[in-house]
């Protein structure tokens, strides 16, 4: 069910257990006081686990992705399963990272014939049409913004829509499919995050697939690219890629879990992200862009 609201206005809606409190709230609070009921639990079999080669002083680095849900870009989903399943990504690296833009993966030879590591057998071949959803009917109607009529949440994913169709869109973290010119859509074999300044412009341009529940400072944090479009130049200059599995192949991977966004929990977080009123504040700005409602997700608690 889509959850949509105006980019200029929200309801003040508050959470029951917050709602007879005097203090000035801000989000976080919203965030903790959320009874557990309003927490969502992600199953292990829609995330993707990503461990990169040890950083400074052989530390770990885990970077956890959650793919999406149908309705969206499932024929994209369906192939980096088949991906992880035959262990495709193991050995390829992290080859682009461009500033205020994106962090991207695969092959470093993939472009060249030659060098390209094969991809497995049964990849489907995706067409454009399926960056959109068939749009279903609302469940609260609400503003728009610069890219679409309206925007809001299904099923705890940031989305937009206009009369016809519903699509994700490019905010903080999310993780979409490297692609050539049209009509090319990309395999999933080439996957790139979000680490800057929300590009919407890319919305209904190229699929995404899914976002970072887990380890983002992984990405976001490596040197810059120094080449075109901020490509490594050297092999020195990437971060190799250990191994990619499906979270239900991982021993001891944490339960994730998100804010429900039908919840009045989120509906009083999402009020407070758009109207701060708490110390730090002096004037509430009335309104909140889809990318900065980032949902909460979290470790589950024991």
């Amino acid at each position: 069910m889509r959850t949509f609201f105006s980019a200029l206005s929200l309801a003040a809606l508050a959470a029951p257990s917050l709602a007879a409190s005097d203090k000035p709230l801000t989000p976080g609070d919203v965030v903790d006081a959320a009874p557990a009921s309003d927490w969502k639990r992600i199953a292990p079999e829609d995330l993707v686990v990503m461990d990169l080669t040890p950083g400074t002083q052989g530390r770990a680095r885990r970077v956890v992705i959650q793919l999406i849900p149908a309705p969206f870009s499932q024929g994209w989903t369906s192939n980096i399963r088949k991906l992880v399943a035959a262990r495709w990504f193991d050995g390829t690296a992290v080859v682009r990272v461009q500033d205020n833009y994106v962090v991207q993966w695969g092959d470093p030879d993939g472009e060249t014939p030659d060098k390209a590591k094969p991809l497995p057998a049964g990849l489907a071949k995706v067409p454009e049409s399926a960056y959109v959803a068939a749009r279903s009917a609302l469940k609260a109607s609400g503003g728009g913004d610069a890219y679409a009529l309206r925007t809001g949440f299904e099923t705890g994913w940031p989305v937009a829509a206009d009369k016809k169709a519903a699509w994700p869109v490019h905010c903080y973290g999310m993780v979409g499919v490297g692609r050539n010119l049209s009509p090319d859509t990309g395999t999933g074999a080439e996957l790139y995050t979000v680490i800057g300044q929300a590009p919407r412009q890319l919305d209904r341009n190229i699929a995404l697939v899914g976002r970072i529940i887990a380890g983002m400072e992984h990405l976001s944090s490596l040197p810059r690219g120094t080449g075109p479009l901020g490509f490594y130049e050297t092999p020195q200059e990437r971060t190799p890629i250990v191994s990619v599995r499906m979270g239900s192949d991982v021993p001891g991977l944490p339960a994730y879990e998100y804010l429900s966004t039908d919840s009045a929990s989120f509906a009083a977080y999402a009020d407070k992200r758009a109207n701060r009123k708490d110390d730090f504040y002096i004037q509430p700005a009335g309104g909140v862009d889809i990318c900065n409602v980032p949902v909460p997700i979290r470790a589950a608690r024991p």
